[in-house]
């Protein structure tokens, strides 16, 4: 703990917030959004496990973001109205039982059941980005929320690896006792480190009113439905490559393991570099030549990647440049929309994080069928046009995307 901040960003909390703690945040975010990509170098093996059919193994993938995307809406904004801390220590309880759940499962409908509690309750890594957020002073807290993020960049990216290891050495159940087992211990570690009490003051919203609001702040602040657009399609593109990658790899010409599929996320570490940079270039008012830039990346990542069955020299580079761009662009989203309404964080974060969820569903639903019907290069051409699209509305939009003063 080598640097120590005041934290008053959301109304005077006395808490200090210590660069030990922040490192905390993005571990404890790592290991929570881990569990939704878990399954991805898994799918082969757990469908043989279970005699499931194809196209019931892809909906394991599915159901898992339709879970977070469910608990985007639904559970996130409670960190407005209740004790975040308590919050997230009881997420992470019950995420532990859904792990449980998964790693215990012997038919299809117990583990696609327990796939979708586990996506509903990893949404704590969002409770713990706003929570980061609103414990960060204002002139620091792009740069708060880049390290956190770069833990929850470091938790997708590295999950394949883990994954795939762990599964090799102890088979696929295996990887979620593993994560149940961090879980618990993370959950006592916050319970014991986060504030006690909330830093602004509760309010009177019930569960309804708080979903309405929540709606109403998508209607009202039009840099929050820009950069919502913004989170869908790089998260389309994210998953079209992530949910499909380990397809050719697995085949000819290279035949790789679990484990050597899941090493590919080492490479893409890297976009752990990008949340951090774009963090601090947010809090210096660089936020919307930060997103061009990242966005044209993003784009022009796809053409590398196109080879990725002739030279895993390219599928290397695809991969550098495709996380760095889209983990550039999420920061900035969600410093961006974090200061248009402090109070409301949580649903202003939770809410752009359900586009972020229906993005990373569509890219693995069109990756997987377009993969089966017309092979890499048409999912490569898939993943171009999201990237593209972001770059095209961020052209025409992006006088309007600059941030509106805090308020």
């Amino acid at each position: 703990m080598t640097r120590r901040t005041e934290a008053r960003g959301g109304g005077g909390s006395a808490f200090v917030l210590s660069r030990g703690v922040v490192i905390l945040f993005a571990v404890a975010c790592g290991a929570a959004v881990a569990n939704v990509y878990f399954s991805q170098p898994l799918l082969v093996t757990m469908g043989h496990d279970l005699a499931m059919s194809p196209a019931l193994v892809g909906s394991v993938v599915t159901l898992t973001h339709v879970g977070y995307g469910l608990g985007l809406f639904f559970l996130v904004p409670l960190g407005d109205v209740v004790d975040r801390r308590r919050l997230v220590v009881a997420q992470l309880l019950l995420l532990v039982v859904a792990l449980t759940v998964v790693a215990a499962a012997h038919t299809a409908a117990i583990l696609l059941a327990g796939m979708a509690a586990t996506g509903l309750l990893a949404v704590v890594t969002q409770t713990l980005v706003a929570f980061a957020a609103s414990l960060a002073p204002p002139a620091g807290r792009g740069r708060v929320v880049g390290m956190v993020t770069s833990g929850v960049v470091v938790g997708i990216l590295l999950a394949r690896t883990a994954s795939g290891l762990i599964a090799d050495l102890a088979g696929w159940r295996s990887v979620y006792l593993a994560s149940a087992s961090l879980t618990a211990l993370l959950a006592l570690v916050l319970y014991r480190v986060l504030p006690r009490h909330r830093d602004t003051p509760p309010t009177t919203l019930r569960h309804g009113q708080l979903l309405r609001s929540t709606i109403t702040l998508f209607a009202r602040e039009r840099l929050l439905r820009l950069r919502a657009l913004f989170g869908l399609l790089i998260f389309a593109a994210f998953s079209t490559l992530w949910s499909s990658v380990a397809l050719p790899l697995s085949e000819s010409p290279y035949f790789l393991s679990h484990s050597a599929i899941g090493a590919l996320g080492l490479i893409g570490v890297a976009g752990a570099l990008a949340a951090t940079v774009a963090g601090r270039l947010n809090d210096r008012g660089l936020s919307g030549r930060t997103t061009g830039i990242a966005l044209a990346l993003l784009a022009a990542s796809w053409l590398p990647l196109a080879f990725t069955r002739s030279s895993l020299w390219a599928l290397v580079l695809g991969v550098i440049l495709l996380d760095l761009a889209v983990q550039a662009v999420h920061v900035t989203n969600q410093a961006l929309i974090y200061a248009l309404h402090p109070d409301a964080g949580s649903r202003l974060i939770g809410g752009y994080m359900v586009f972020y969820s229906i993005g990373s569903a569509t890219g693995a639903i069109a990756a997987t069928s377009l993969y089966t019907a017309a092979g890499w290069g048409a999912v490569c051409a898939l993943g171009a046009t999201f990237s593209c699209l972001g770059l095209v509305l961020w052209a025409f939009t992006r006088h309007g995307t600059r941030p509106a003063p805090a308020r």
